[in-house]
């Protein structure tokens, strides 16, 4: 799958600059970036005090302290740490469909999602998901290292079916960091394990649950053939208004239930279409959940 459309312009990239992926847990581990640590360091940030013990650098008594309490404290700072920031893609075949595609509108948040994590000195890792395998990039950062996030997505290809549970059990997660899976979650076996899988590892995770136009709010009328694409498993179907609102209470009830495995398990979730304008996706949906913030 190729992105066939520009992603970003002048415009676009300058208001990138200006945000970031918010970050909800503290960073224990991993080389300096912005993120907070439970780390005790020597950033710029100001975190506490203690008592002053012989070996420790005389340049951060705090003077004022020693003047006030007549013992010499020393000022510890809240050392800054990136996050490791994981990009779970479902690139099964039901995300090649739609008008716009499912696939399309995935990779441009991944994109997105992957150029606001190197921006803010994070590091990140995307992950392409199909049956139960899970291929994953290299671990990147920096800025410079976007074009290789983007040759990354190029390279997917969106075929068969996804077990996402069993290919998200498969990531090695030694360090807190921010999980994102972004999927239509027509998957074989339990969303709720996946979450609970990525929780379990100290991960903050954000589900971005991606529909197509047709299936939110599908325009079918009269006798038709409908063919699974990932299965081809073919069904004789009559269209009527009856059937439209039944399919409207599944897709609600759906909904619903990854909504509450979110809610329950202390995730973050967003539902978007693939007709939505990334910038709509960016600023209204993910700024209105508080997955990024300015």
């Amino acid at each position: 799958m190729k992105m066939e459309e520009k992603i970003f312009d002048t415009e676009f990239l300058k208001k990138l600059n200006n945000i970031s992926l918010k970050a909800s847990i503290t960073m224990n581990q991993g080389a300096s970036g912005s993120r907070k640590s439970r780390v005790k360091g020597s950033s710029v940030e100001f975190s506490d005090y203690r008592e002053y013990t012989p070996g420790d650098d005389f340049r951060r008594v705090d003077w004022n302290a020693f003047g006030r309490f007549d013992k010499l404290f020393v000022k510890l700072f809240m050392e800054e740490r990136e996050a490791m920031v994981n990009i779970f893609i479902d690139s099964s075949k039901s995300m090649n469909f739609g008008e716009p595609k499912k696939s399309i509108a995935a990779l441009r948040i991944a994109s997105v999602l992957a150029f606001l994590a190197l921006n803010n000195l994070d590091r990140v890792c995307l992950n392409s998901i199909r049956e139960g395998a899970l291929n994953k990039s290299s671990s990147l950062m920096g800025r410079n290292m976007f074009n290789r996030c983007i040759t990354y997505l190029q390279g997917i290809e969106f075929s068969g079916r996804t077990t996402l549970c069993e290919a998200i059990k498969k990531k090695e997660l030694t360090a807190r960091g921010i999980s994102i899976i972004i999927s239509d979650f027509f998957t074989d076996g339990d969303i709720e394990e996946a979450v609970k899988y990525l929780t379990f590892k100290k991960q903050q995770v954000i589900l971005i649950h991606l529909l197509s136009p047709e299936e939110l709010n599908p325009e079918l009328s009269g006798e038709l053939r409908l063919i699974d694409s990932e299965t081809g498993l073919a069904k004789n179907v009559s269209v009527t208004a009856s059937v439209l609102k039944k399919y409207n209470v599944y897709l609600n009830s759906f909904t619903k239930g990854i909504k509450e495995c979110s809610s329950k398990m202390g995730a973050a979730y967003v539902q978007v279409s693939s007709s939505e304008p990334i910038e709509k996706i960016l600023f209204e949906k993910f700024l209105g959940n508080g997955i990024i913030s300015y």
